[in-house]
C-alpha cells in the first residue's frame, strides 16, 4: 500500500532523513520506534507532504511527489499529529465534522453520519461530550477525538504519531486496543510510538529508526525479543525482559 524508497527529508539545510526505505502492506499495523529526534515524525510528515523530500513515496501505486497535503488526504491518507492539534475552542461534534470536510463535496450526508455514529460507538466517551469544547477534554479524550476526526476522512491508511504521549497507562492501553478494531474495519495503520513495548505488542511488523535511518526491521514478535532492541528501547536487559514476560 505505502512504499518508501531512498527517502531524504530536509528542514532548511538540515537533513532529517537519510535514505529511508520501508513499506506498509494493506491490512497491517506497522510500528516505527526509536528515540526522540530519530526522524519518526519527519517520515510521517514527508508522506503527508508537510516537509521537503527527495526519493520515492507511493501510495497504492501512485507517487505522492509534489502533491499538496489536502490532495494526499483525498487519496486516503490521514494523520493524527503528535500533541493532538485539535480545534480547542470548537466542540467535539464540530471537530468531527471538520474531519470529513472533503467528503461533503462528493458524498451524501447520510454516509458521513453513519461513520460519525460508528466512531461514537468506538469511543463512547465522545458521545457524552459532543457539545463540550475540545480544549476542555481530558488528555485521553482529546486523543480519542483526534483519532476519530482523522477517521472521519475515511482513510485507507492512518498515520498515528505518539498516541500515548502524556497519557496514563490504562488510557494508553484502551486507545491502543482500538487499533485491532480499526484494522478489522479495513484501516491500515502506521504507528509512531516512543513507548516501544506498547507499540510492538499491537504491531505486526516494526522498523527501528536512529538518526534519520532505518537500523533494524522485522516482525514485532521478533523485535520484542531482540537483545539490541530490549536494551536500547525497552529499558531492560534481554534476560531480565524475557524471564519476566
Amino acid at each position: 500500500m505505502l512504499r518508501i524508497r531512498n527517502l531524504f527529508a530536509y528542514y532548511g539545510a538540515v537533513t532529517a532523513l537519510s535514505g529511508v526505505t520501508c513499506r506498509v502492506r494493506e491490512g497491517e499495523v506497522v510500528a516505527l520506534i526509536g528515540a526522540n529526534g530519530a526522524g519518526k515524525t519527519t517520515l510521517l510528515n514527508a508522506v503527508c507532504g508537510l516537509v521537503r523530500w527527495q526519493g520515492e513515496v507511493t501510495f497504492q501505486g501512485r507517487s505522492l511527489a509534489g502533491m499538496a497535503p489536502e490532495a494526499i488526504v483525498g487519496l486516503g491518507v490521514s494523520q493524527v499529529a503528535e500533541g493532538r492539534q485539535l480545534f480547542a475552542p470548537m466542540s467535539v461534534a464540530e471537530n468531527l465534522e471538520l474531519g470529513a470536510y472533503r467528503r461533503y463535496r462528493r458524498e451524501e450526508r447520510g454516509a458521513i453520519e453513519r461513520d460519525r455514529e460508528w466512531l461514537l460507538e468506538l469511543f463512547p466517551k465522545l458521545r457524552e461530550r459532543q457539545e463540550q469544547r475540545a480544549g476542555t477534554l481530558s488528555g485521553g479524550e482529546q486523543q480519542m477525538l483526534a483519532i476519530a476526526r482523522a477517521l472521519m476522512a475515511r482513510p485507507r491508511l492512518l498515520l498515528l504519531d505518539e498516541p500515548s504521549l502524556g497519557l496514563a497507562p490504562l488510557v494508553v492501553e484502551s486507545i491502543l486496543a482500538t487499533l485491532g478494531e480499526l484494522r478489522a474495519q479495513g484501516v491500515t495503520i502506521l504507528l509512531v510510538e516512543q513507548n516501544a513495548r506498547a507499540a510492538l505488542k499491537v504491531a505486526d511488523r516494526a522498523y527501528v529508526m536512529e538518526t534519520g535511518r532505518i537500523m533494524l526491521s522485522g516482525s514485532a514478535r521478533d523485535l520484542l525479543q531482540d537483545r539490541q532492541v530490549t536494551r536500547a528501547y525497552l529499558g531492560r536487559d534481554y534476560k531480565e525482559f524475557t524471564e519476566g514476560r
